[in-house]
């Protein structure tokens, strides 16, 4: 049987059963606030500023609960964050 999964005072659950558990992850950069007339008139190459440094974490979500902060790093021609901390959860 494969590898099983333990929690204090949860059943146990075996690896194989949360392996195709899909999660939605996103990365939150920065955040802005504008009013709505000014996004209505954005168009293609607009630059939104953010509250942001450049030094700043990437605050990275699951299912929209944060669960680690990183870096924003460049992988080969795609844009990607490096986990730096994680966040203990509740």
């Amino acid at each position: 049987m494969g590898a099983s999964v333990w929690q204090k005072g949860a059943p146990v659950v075996s690896k194989k059963a949360i392996e195709k558990v899909r999660l939605e992850i996103s990365v939150v950069l920065g955040k802005a606030t504008m009013p709505i007339n000014q996004l209505l008139k954005m168009g293609r190459g607009a630059v939104i500023e953010l509250d942001a440094g450049v030094d700043d974490y990437a605050y990275i979500f699951a299912n929209k609960k944060l669960v680690a902060r990183g870096e924003v790093v460049v992988s080969g021609e795609n844009v990607a964050v490096s986990i730096t901390d994680l966040v203990r959860g509740d």
